[in-house]
């Protein structure tokens, strides 16, 4: 344990995850799936994904502590046809259904070439970018979506609506790494709004709106009423795209599944009351996972990927950039990173973990 800066301090790897896995068994979580939750929080934190991280784990806290998370959930399929189901995650963590899920979604890819699986009765799952990692160690396509609670003004709206509503999928190369897509359709995570809140920091304008639909940068002005606006921002920035991309999410996430769409998506906050209306059961994940072999030969497919991100990579650099990435790159310049220097948490965020350690009598390490 070591001071990185003023504002942070440095976790190893294995001490992150094992006090989160502590934590999540201190509420009767089973072994298993509370180191499975710590895997997806931990990816997170390891790939410089801050905002999805241990950064969140007080909220899961102290949710589990009311019991508004269901820490033993029975997972079951309600509808089923082939390559196809409906799943109900019986109020459980995001973190335990959503890999359970995906791995429905592979199971099925094997036997049928593809699987699609909606998820309704969860809460939030961590990084959208976990999901089709895991199915990339099985040489599959992977697909993951997830609505969450309204933070984002549709198009031309002054007023939250819809989430940040993520997707993530990702191919497999053959000697080069994965191209890992991962991306939020708004025009950016409402984490990375509370990493600048708790830095005292200002956004860019074309993040936020303030809760009488202006144009901001303090990200107290969104925190406190405002939204985030979707990908693209504004008609100048071809906003509506953004908002289309959240709106697909949000039909095939929660219309399709039967869970809460749109501004009635429990909200993953403790200090928010569950909203008076429902119209399904929690949230709604979506997962896609295709075996390669039913489009062409996949040796030949990660082949030609390889020679995509050569493409890609050779391409000529802008004007004082260094280079060009493929997607995921920067996940994965993190991750090597971190695996030396250890992984920088914000001392906002060491409080937050320190409240934890008290309450339960974990070690924390500080």
């Amino acid at each position: 344990m070591k001071e990185k800066d003023s504002q942070s301090l440095i976790f190893s790897f294995a001490s992150l995850r094992e006090f989160t896995t502590s934590v999540f068994k201190h509420f009767n979580v089973p072994h298993d799936d509370a180191v499975l939750a710590a895997d997806v929080l931990a990816y997170s934190d390891e790939h410089g994904i801050d905002s999805h991280g241990i950064a969140r784990l007080k909220t899961y806290y102290d949710l589990l502590k009311i019991g508004r998370i269901n820490p033993n959930p029975v997972i079951s399929i309600v509808r089923e046809k082939a390559s196809i189901a409906t799943v109900d995650g019986d109020n459980g963590l995001g973190l335990v259904v959503g890999p359970k899920c995906m791995e429905i979604a592979m199971k099925k890819a094997r036997e049928h070439g593809s699987g699609w699986i909606s998820v309704r009765n969860t809460n939030h799952y961590g990084a959208a970018g976990y999901y089709p990692v895991l199915a990339l160690r099985q040489d599959l396509i992977g697909l993951s979506m997830t609505n969450t609670t309204a933070g984002v003004a549709p198009f031309l709206g002054a007023e939250k609506m819809l989430g940040t509503n993520p997707i993530a999928i990702a191919f497999p190369g053959f000697n080069e790494p994965p191209v890992l897509i991962d991306f939020a359709s708004s025009a950016v995570s409402y984490g990375k709004v509370e990493i600048a809140n708790r830095k005292g920091e200002d956004v860019p304008l074309g993040w936020c709106l303030d809760k009488d639909g202006n144009p901001t940068n303090s990200p107290a002005d969104m925190i406190n009423g405002g939204a985030l606006l979707p990908l693209g921002s504004d008609a100048n920035g071809s906003g509506h795209k953004g908002y289309c991309l959240a709106s697909m999410v949000d039909i095939l996430t929660a219309v399709l599944s039967g869970a809460n769409w749109g501004p009635f998506a429990i909200p993953f906050a403790i200090h928010v009351a569950p909203l008076e209306k429902q119209v399904g059961k929690g949230i709604g994940h979506f997962f896609g996972a295709f075996d390669i072999d039913g489009f062409r030969d996949k040796t030949e497919f990660k082949k030609e990927i390889d020679e995509w991100i050569h493409t890609m990579r050779s391409t000529r650099p802008q004007p004082g950039a260094e280079a060009v990435l493929i997607p995921g790159d920067p996940e994965r310049i993190a991750y090597q990173q971190r695996k030396i220097d250890g992984i920088p948490v914000n001392k906002e965020v060491v409080k937050s973990l320190r409240i934890i350690a008290e309450e339960t009598g974990i070690d924390l390490g500080v």
